[in-house]
C-alpha cells in the first residue's frame, strides 16, 4: 500500500478522498489555488501546497505544477477525483512516467473512452447496444441529411469529444440540421478544441441509467448495480438515486452485464461508470463511459455498503477486489441532490459571495459531502457545486420523506443556492410517482419561479449569532497568550 497520496482536486470531492486516504492510515497531500486559501479540504489534509493563480488552467489543470509538487512532497500516488484532470490521458501518462501511481484506469482506456465515436466503435465490437447513428468521416451537408433521414428524426448532433451537454443539439426537422451542425461545431471547438461531430437518434422521454463498475489488475471486473440520473437541467444532473424503480429485475441484470462487457472491452482497471439511455420500452443503449469516480457515487456506497474511494486506492496499489459479484447486494434506497451556488431567481446564474452561515441537516442515514464552511468565499473561478446531500432508507417512499425533512432543514446564507428548486422537485407528485425521464425539468418546471417565502426571524438570529461567534473566536485567539496559560489545550506535554 502507498504511504502518501496527493489529491489533485478541490472542494467536496477533495475532502471525501482525503478522508479515505487517512482512514487507510496514509498521508494526504492537498493542493490549492489562491481563491481556495480558506478551502475546507486544506483543513483536513496532512500537507498542503499552493499553486499560484486563480483560473483552472493555471492551477488544477496545471500538469507541470502538480507533478512538481508530487515530486517535492514525495508522494506514491495521485488521485484526480472528478472533473479537472481526472479523464486526461496525458496527465495519467505523465504521472505514471514520473514513477507515481495514477489512481484510475490506464491512459489507453481513458483515451479510447474519451472520444465518443471511438467508444461507440468499441462497444459495437463488444456487442453492447448503441443508439442508432452516423459517425463517418464524410460530414458534408448532403451526407448528414441523408444519414439523418435513415436514422429518423428527431436526431442529436453531438460533439465527439463532448460532455456535460456541450456541443449537443436536438434537430426535429431537416431544415434545422445545417444550422445545428455549425452551432455544435463552434461550441465543441471552443469547449474541447475539437469540432468533430456525429449524429445519433434522439430518444424521446428516455431514462438516464448508469452502472458503477470496478476492475482490478487481475482482470476481475464487477458491477455495483445501477443509479438513475434522469433528472437533469441543461444536461447537468441535479438528483440521482439508486436503485432505479423503472428497471425490472431482468432488465437490471442485462444492463449490468452489458456494463461489465463494456469495461472488459477496454481491459478496465479501477472505478468507472458506464452510462446508458433507456427508452420507455426498456430498450437500453450505450451512451458513454466515464473513466473516473462520479459525483453521485455516494448513493451506490449507501445501497451496497462499499467504500468506492478506498477500493480505488487499494486497486491502484495492486490489490485484488475483496469480493465476487455474488457477494454484492443492493439494499434499501438512496437519493442524492446536488447543492449548487446558483440563483434560481436569475435563471440559475452562478451566485458568488461569502458563506455567512452553514448548518447542514444531521440525522440517521443522512450524509453531507461538503466542500465549504462558514466564512469561505464562493467565486466564479470554479464549478458552482458546493455540496451533496444524500439520504438512505429502507424504501423509496421513506427515503423521499427523509430527503424532504433534510432539505427543509438545510441552513445556508450569504449566497443563493438551488435549494428552493430541489425542494420543489422532491415534493412534485410526478417525482414521487417515479416518472423521472430526462425531460422532467423541461416538462414540469419550464415556467417555474421561486415560491415567495418569508424568512423566519429565527434564521436571521442564527446567522447573526454564527457571525458573532466566529468573530469572538477570532478575537479570542488573536488576544490570548496561550503559552502563559497552563490549562491551554494548545500547549504540548
Amino acid at each position: 500500500m502507498f504511504k502518501k497520496v496527493l489529491v489533485a482536486n478541490r472542494g467536496a470531492i477533495a475532502v471525501r478522498i482525503i478522508q479515505a486516504i487517512q482512514e487507510l492510515g496514509l498521508t494526504a497531500v492537498a493542493i490549492y489555488s489562491t481563491p481556495d486559501e480558506r478551502s475546507l479540504h486544506l483543513h483536513w489534509a496532512d500537507e498542503t501546497y499552493h499553486i499560484p493563480g486563480e483560473v483552472p488552467q493555471d492551477t488544477y489543470l496545471n500538469i507541470h505544477a502538480i507533478l512538481d509538487i508530487a515530486k517535492k512532497s514525495k508522494v506514491d500516488a495521485i488521485h484526480p477525483g472528478y472533473g479537472f484532470l481526472s479523464e486526461n490521458a496525458e496527465f495519467a501518462e505523465k504521472v505514471n512516467k514520473a514513477g507515481i501511481t495514477f489512481v484510475g484506469p490506464s491512459p489507453e482506456a481513458i483515451r479510447s473512452m474519451g472520444l465518443k465515436t471511438e467508444a461507440r466503435r468499441i462497444m459495437q465490437l463488444a456487442n453492447v447496444p448503441i443508439v442508432p447513428g452516423y459517425q463517418g468521416e464524410d460530414r458534408s451537408t448532403k451526407t448528414l441529411l441523408d444519414k439523418a433521414e435513415e436514422i429518423g428524426y428527431p436526431i442529436l448532433v453531438k460533439a465527439s469529444a463532448g460532455g456535460g451537454g456541450k456541443g449537443m443539439k436536438i434537430v426535429q426537422v431537416p431544415s434545422e440540421l445545417e444550422t445545428a451542425v455549425e452551432s455544435a461545431k463552434r461550441e465543441a471547438l471552443k469547449a474541447f478544441g475539437d469540432d468533430t461531430i456525429y449524429l445519433e437518434k434522439y430518444l424521446e422521454e428516455p431514462r438516464h441509467i448508469e452502472v458503477q463498475i470496478l476492475g482490478d489488475h487481475s482482470g476481475n471486473i464487477i458491477h455495483l448495480f445501477e443509479r438513475e440520473c434522469s433528472i437533469q437541467r441543461r444536461h447537468q444532473k441535479i438528483l440521482e438515486e439508486a436503485p432505479s424503480i423503472f428497471l425490472t429485475p431482468k432488465i437490471r441484470e442485462n444492463i449490468c452485464c452489458a456494463a461489465v462487457n463494456a469495461a472488459k472491452a477496454v481491459n478496465y482497471v479501477n472505478a468507472g461508470t458506464v452510462e446508458f439511455i433507456v427508452d420507455k420500452f426498456h430498450n437500453f443503449y450505450f451512451l458513454e463511459m466515464n473513466t473516473r469516480l462520479q459525483v453521485e457515487h455516494s448513493v451506490t456506497e449507501m445501497t451496497t455498503g462499499v467504500d468506492i474511494v478506498k477500493l480505488q486506492l487499494k486497486i491502484a496499489a495492486g490489490e485484488s477486489l475483496p469480493f465476487s459479484q455474488n457477494e454484492i447486494l443492493q439494499k434499501g434506497h438512496s437519493i442524492e441532490v446536488r447543492i449548487y451556488a446558483e440563483d434560481p431567481v436569475n435563471n440559475f446564474l452562478p451566485s458568488t459571495g461569502i458563506i455567512r452561515f452553514l448548518e447542514p441537516p444531521i440525522g440517521v442515514n443522512i450524509r453531507n459531502d461538503l466542500g465549504i464552511h462558514a466564512g469561505v468565499p464562493v467565486t466564479l473561478f470554479y464549478d458552482p457545486l458546493l455540496a451533496k446531500l444524500t439520504v438512505f432508507d429502507s424504501t423509496r417512499t421513506t427515503a423521499i420523506e427523509k430527503l424532504k425533512w433534510a432539505i427543509d432543514r438545510y441552513g445556508i446564507s450569504g449566497i443563493r443556492t438551488n435549494i428552493p428548486f430541489l425542494r420543489e422537485i422532491v415534493n412534485h407528485p410526478e417525482f414521487i410517482k417515479g416518472n423521472t425521464t430526462t425531460n422532467f425539468i423541461e416538462k414540469f418546471f419550464s415556467n417555474w419561479n421561486v415560491p415567495h417565502q418569508s424568512i423566519p426571524d429565527e434564521a436571521f438570529a442564527l446567522a447573526a449569532l454564527s457571525e458573532y461567534i466566529n468573530q469572538e473566536k477570532s478575537e479570542y485567539h488573536s488576544s490570548v497568550d496561550f503559552e502563559s496559560d497552563p490549562f491551554s489545550p494548545w500547549i504540548g506535554e
